[in-house]
């Protein structure tokens, strides 16, 4: 049997050996930080708020949809404030689901895939101690890509709309310090509510040599939870999906802030999340990475 096939390697022994020491998350991270798949994404999340000021500035105002009824949309170039928030909206929902898809779904599956993984082990790096690594750097990255998009909206919004309060689609407006801390609660609860995608990447990765089938893979459960939510038959069901509290971030941008659905998002992605890491961790303890 390989020293590879059993969870802890025997150099525990060896002279100078401290477990704790291998694989150090500055040296994961520059690792990461050179694959092209991140400067790409980062150079999308960048690129997206000056596509949409291009948009609104071909397209033009538009008055409610022709029904009357007043949207995040229709106030996005009020203030660089609302152009942050309607950024958030129209990505929530899906491109920030590829980023934390890509960077917890590759993180493993590719190292398995380039045959690397088995040497990392053989350094000797324990597997909780690699797979810990590799989650911290992959939620780091992760989290660093629900920070850029809304801050790059930002500083772009003000620079074409201006400084000024967030003006609410339901009437009123919040000021602009105010504002910020609105839009912080957004990001932070965006981020827990993909946890649950960033879970299925993982444990996906840990389960096969093919990275594009553990990111892609996550995407598509993620999507079918979207579907399900979508099915109003199921009633009461569907509150146990994290699909359905999504969006729930839009009660920080009501006239009076509520958490109530926010909490309940964030308990029930954490909960998923907390399972699938558990079993991403219990699976490649016992993986054989030779074969």
């Amino acid at each position: 049997m390989s020293l590879l096939d059993t969870p802890t390697a025997p150099a525990d022994s060896a002279p100078g050996y401290r477990a704790g020491r291998t694989l150090p998350l500055r040296v994961e991270a520059l690792r990461q930080w050179k694959r092209r798949r991140t400067l790409v994404m980062g150079g999308i999340l960048v690129a997206l708020p000056f596509v949409l000021i291009i948009a609104f500035a071909v397209g033009g105002d538009r008055d409610g949809g022709g029904n009357g009824r007043i949207t995040l949309m229709d106030t996005a170039t009020a203030s660089g404030a609302n152009f942050a928030a309607t950024c958030l909206f129209v990505s929530a929902g899906f491109l920030l689901v590829i980023p934390v898809a890509l960077f917890c779904g590759d993180t493993v599956a590719s190292e398995a895939s380039w045959s690397s993984l088995r040497y990392l082990l053989a350094a000797p790096v324990p597997r909780a101690r690699l797979l810990a690594s590799k989650l911290a750097v992959a939620l780091g990255y992760s989290a660093a890509a629900m920070v850029l998009l809304p801050l790059v909206a930002l500083a772009a919004g003000t620079v074409a709309y201006g400084w000024g309060p967030l003006q609410l689609p339901t009437g009123g407006s919040v000021p602009a310090g105010d504002a910020l801390f609105r839009i912080g609660v957004a990001v932070v609860f965006v981020f827990a509510s993909q946890l649950v995608t960033a879970g299925l990447a993982f444990w996906l990765s840990t389960r096969t040599d093919a990275p594009l089938g553990a990111v892609g893979g996550a995407v598509g459960l993620t999507i079918v939870g979207n579907v399900l939510d979508a099915v109003t038959a199921l009633g009461d069901w569907r509150e146990y999906l994290p699909a359905h509290w999504q969006f729930a971030w839009i009660d920080a941008l009501q006239p009076q802030l509520e958490w109530g659905g926010m909490v309940k998002g964030t308990a029930i992605s954490l909960t998923y999340a907390l399972v699938l890491f558990a079993l991403a961790f219990r699976g490649f303890a016992r993986r054989d990475i030779v074969s």
